[in-house]
């Protein structure tokens, strides 16, 4: 199954590829965006040479699962993902991932929100997922927010240990859980 073109209302959103890379590097190159991940921008090397190989692996768009670039009036807004498990986490069965990152001008406008319900519907109603899990900083009450609106459910939060920490580490990592029964009584 490949990563099928994903719309919205205000959204088209198109299955990531190398041709894309230059909105992967412009939204890692924005330390502000990055705050709650790396707490800096990543360099354009790093991002095409590492970071872009992973978000176009074959093996995900198989599966219906992937990254997703998402357009507003033709213009960039963002990337999206459903991933099989999070960086370091054992792969659970019917359980995928969702990630999203956008382009600091285009924030507060509802598109985090809007394009994650595109994916929900496609993990859903389309892959046959039972569960899609998220993470974010417990500081990042942004990002929080969004996956609330989402109807997911804080279920965890952890602690690690970090080589350089970010600011707001000790508050934790926050687990969000949401189960297909739940999305579809939302």
């Amino acid at each position: 199954m490949a990563r099928p073109l994903l719309s919205t209302e205000r959204l088209r959103l198109e299955p990531l590829t190398l041709d894309h890379a230059d909105v992967v590097v412009a939204i890692d190159a924005d330390p502000e965006v990055m705050r709650f991940l790396t707490g800096h921008e990543r360099p354009r090397e790093e991002v095409v040479e590492r970071w872009l190989p992973h978000m176009t692996d074959p093996t995900l768009d198989a599966a219906g699962l992937g990254f997703w670039v998402g357009y507003a009036d033709d213009a960039p807004v963002g990337w999206w993902c459903l991933t099989p498990r999070g960086e370091g986490r054992d792969e659970e069965p019917g359980t995928a991932w969702l990630g999203y990152r956008l382009l600091q001008p285009r924030w507060g406008r509802g598109y985090a929100t809007e394009g994650a319900e595109a994916l929900l519907a496609h993990g859903f109603e389309t892959i046959g997922l039972e569960r899609v899990r998220a993470e974010t900083m417990a500081v990042n009450t942004r990002s929080r927010a969004v996956l609330e609106r989402l109807g997911m459910h804080a279920v965890q939060t952890w602690v690690g240990q970090w080589e350089d920490p970010l600011p707001g580490w000790e508050q934790g990592e926050v687990v969000y859980l949401l189960t297909e029964p739940d999305w579809r009584l939302r």
